[in-house]
């Protein structure tokens, strides 16, 4: 697969310089989510473990807005009239989304601004690293319609981030964790203006992409896999990983560059 080549139907997609950004393009409306949506990032983020021109994806929102999650009446209002075997398929896919951005081999950014709910702050929990602005608004708010915090991996993932006290404050009551909480409790790894977000996950982006991607996938395997690891497992998962990584040529090239005193160029392999 080609990601370069990739043409959305439902959001922006572009590649450059190995970097893929998805873009959530709906701003009149906050940029929600629909069925289609929802599918076509799934499909993506699974072919992106086969795309070798991307490296690294940002994911961000249009016009000030990140993303207001599932669309109410595109959404919820079809979902209220639907039975059991549509609902569970609804459900399936939903999480096999999260699924996808955990298992591809990228590292995923995401680039945070405004409003981030329901399950946009799922997308953005999912991804390995957050990038925010000082007015961006997260809410777990499944529980203010009628649903419970259990959505598409967040009573596993969250608390993972920001500890389960926290986490179960969140999905409890459905209320917004402000951006400076988010960057104190751990969810947000840095605060940015919001006329320099892009640029900054842009940087932070190229910064990986340079890297060795063969050991990043790597290390985005092992984050995942070692959830449910005891530590004497965890450690043996690790030595064996990092003895793979230590016959890739770009394990040789960094040694090289260091006896002869200059920056490694990372091929990714």
């Amino acid at each position: 697969m080609k990601a370069s080549q990739y043409q959305a139907q439902h959001f922006l997609w572009s590649v450059q310089d190995g970097v893929g950004t998805l873009t959530l393009n709906r701003p009149e409306r906050k940029n929600p989510l629909t069925f289609e949506s929802y599918a076509e990032m799934r499909d993506l983020f699974r072919g992106l473990a086969q795309a070798e021109d991307c490296k690294v994806a940002v994911l961000s929102g249009a016009g000030g807005n990140f993303s207001s999650g599932g669309d109410v009446h595109e959404i919820i209002g079809p979902l209220t009239r639907m039975a059991m075997p549509e609902l569970l398929a609804f459900t399936h896919m939903t999480g096999d989304l999260v699924k996808a951005i955990r298992a591809c081999p990228q590292p995923i950014i995401a680039a945070l601004d405004g409003v981030c709910a329901g399950a946009g702050a799922i997308l953005a929990m999912a991804s390995d690293i957050r990038l925010a602005t000082a007015r961006t608004k997260t809410a777990f708010l499944f529980t203010r319609v009628g649903l419970a915090g259990c959505d598409m991996g967040a009573c596993a993932i969250l608390p993972r981030l920001i500890g389960q006290g926290r986490a179960s404050e969140l999905l409890f009551t459905g209320r917004t964790m402000t951006a400076e909480e988010g960057e104190r409790w751990g969810f947000h790894n840095r605060l940015v203006e919001p006329e320099a977000l892009m640029d900054a996950a842009r940087e932070l982006a190229l910064s990986l992409a340079a890297g060795p991607t063969f050991a990043h996938g790597m290390t985005k395997t092992q984050l995942n896999v070692e959830w449910d690891m005891g530590l004497d497992a965890a450690i043996e998962a690790e030595a064996q990983a990092q003895a793979i990584c230590m016959q890739t040529a770009d394990f040789r090239r960094a040694y090289e560059a260091f006896a002869a005193k200059r920056a490694p160029v990372f091929e990714g392999n």
